[in-house]
Order: C-alpha cells, then sequence, then structure tokens
C-alpha cells in the first residue's frame, strides 16, 4: 500500500490535487491518509511517526516555515520519505532536488502529470519492499527500513524497536520477527535479535552496538557469533 500526505496551508490546492491523486491512485493499495495545513505541523507528526508515510507532496509557498526548508528538516531525520514539491512557479524546481525530491507539480496539477509520479513512486515502493519491517501499534503502522534498526527485543508479550533515535513497541512474538527480517539480523539470545550490519564489537558472552551491550546466551553463542563475523567481514570488504 503506498500511503500519501499532502501538505498546503491553502486547503483549495489541496483539494485540487486530492481530486487528481484520487482518479489515478489503484482503489485499495493506496489512499491519502492525512492533510497537514502548515510546515511545522507536518515535521511535529512525522517525526513521531517514522514510515507512515511513503509519499509527501509538500508546497514550497507556505507561509512561516516554506515547503523547502521544511523538506531540509525532513532531512534530518528521514532520508527515505519520498517528497514531490508542489509550486506555482518553476523557478523553485531545481532548488527541490538538493533535498533529494523524487519529482515536482506545477499549479494547477494535471493528471497525466500525477499519474507519472505514483507510477515512479510505485516501482521504487516495489523495489524497497523486502527491505523495510512493518509493524501496528495503538500509534498508528510503521514501515522501518530494516538497515535503521539496531535490534528487536522481547519483554513479555511485547516487542521493543529500537532505532539510533527512538523506540518503539508493538504485541508480537520475536520468532515471528525473526521470520520476517533477512540474513542480516541474528538471534543471539531468547530476548534479542539484532542487526549484524550495526554490531560494532562480539565479546565472550555480549555484544555491542551503539555502545551497548546485550548478552550472548550460551546455548546461541556458536552459531550466533559466526553469523555476527560473518557480517561484520562483508562489511569490511
Amino acid at each position: 500500500m503506498l500511503r500519501i500526505a499532502l501538505c498546503d496551508d491553502e486547503q483549495e490546492a489541496r483539494d485540487c490535487l486530492r481530486f487528481q491523486l484520487e482518479k489515478t491512485m489503484y482503489e485499495g493499495d493506496e489512499e491519502i491518509v492525512y492533510e497537514f495545513t502548515s510546515g511545522e505541523t507536518a515535521l511535529r507528526w512525522l517525526k513521531k511517526h517514522p514510515g507512515e508515510i511513503d509519499l509527501l507532496f509538500l508546497d514550497v509557498e507556505m507561509k512561516d516555515l516554506n515547503g523547502m526548508k521544511t523538506a531540509e528538516e525532513i532531512r534530518k531525520f528521514d532520508k527515505e520519505l519520498l517528497i514531490v514539491f508542489v509550486t506555482g512557479y518553476s523557478e523553485y524546481v531545481f532548488d527541490g532536488y538538493r533535498t533529494g525530491a523524487l519529482d515536482y507539480v506545477l499549479k494547477p496539477a494535471e493528471e497525466e502529470q500525477i499519474r507519472l509520479i505514483l507510477s515512479r513512486a510505485r516501482e521504487y515502493f516495489f523495489m524497497k519492499r523486502e527491505r523495510n519491517f512493518v509493524f501496528q501499534n495503538q500509534d498508528g503502522t510503521f514501515r522501518m527500513p530494516l538497515d535503521k534498526i539496531l535490534y528487536f527485543y522481547s519483554d513479555r508479550r511485547q516487542i521493543g524497536v529500537v532505532t539510533e533515535m527512538e523506540e518503539y513497541f508493538f504485541y508480537g512474538k520475536l520468532s515471528e520477527v525473526e521470520e520476517k527480517t533477512d540474513g542480516h539480523f541474528v538471534r543471539i539470545h531468547q530476548r534479542y535479535l539484532v542487526n549484524g550490519d550495526r554490531v560494532e564489537y562480539i565479546g565472550h558472552d555480549q555484544v555491542e552496538i551503539c555502545g551497548k551491550e546485550l548478552p550472548i546466551s550460551r546455548g546461541m553463542k556458536d552459531t550466533a557469533v559466526a553469523k555476527l563475523a560473518e557480517c561484520m567481514l562483508k562489511g569490511i570488504r
């Protein structure tokens, strides 16, 4: 599913863009899930909900925090979000690519241009789909790039997802999480599943990831150490 958000401080502009998108989106697989009325609002929400939006249509000429500044702030904590700038002036187009924008739309949006942009976004996410981990909790649905996750751990019936920035929780089993991750994630303990690419040190009975020590259980030690060493050697190459 492609989850789309719009950010524009003008209701009429959002309605126009929504109309063109709804004519082009795949029913049941794609939806517009949020509309933001300012860059500040979008930033606050995106920081708390990483991965919940795939594609953001961002107006350039907003009051206070404009679209370019908003995009620059977004890139400080999210490099994966696809951003499409919406503008009434073509001279802003090239500035947008400095923030890694997917494309731009000149107002008023035309159906064919929207169709091409959604096609590119679908292709991008089809290629990345297997490199993401999706989970749900009371705050919503999260699509987290696997390479951003340091490790998972179980705490009773909950699973903790630990990144450099934050920690998230959802109900589940670590064995089920292990099945959904790739070979770079290694089970080192009944409670811990770590990203082998992020391990910095392998000790006698623990590993270190971003300065945090995690225990290796005796029963899993031989297999875990071998897999972790393989991940570290691949990283050196």
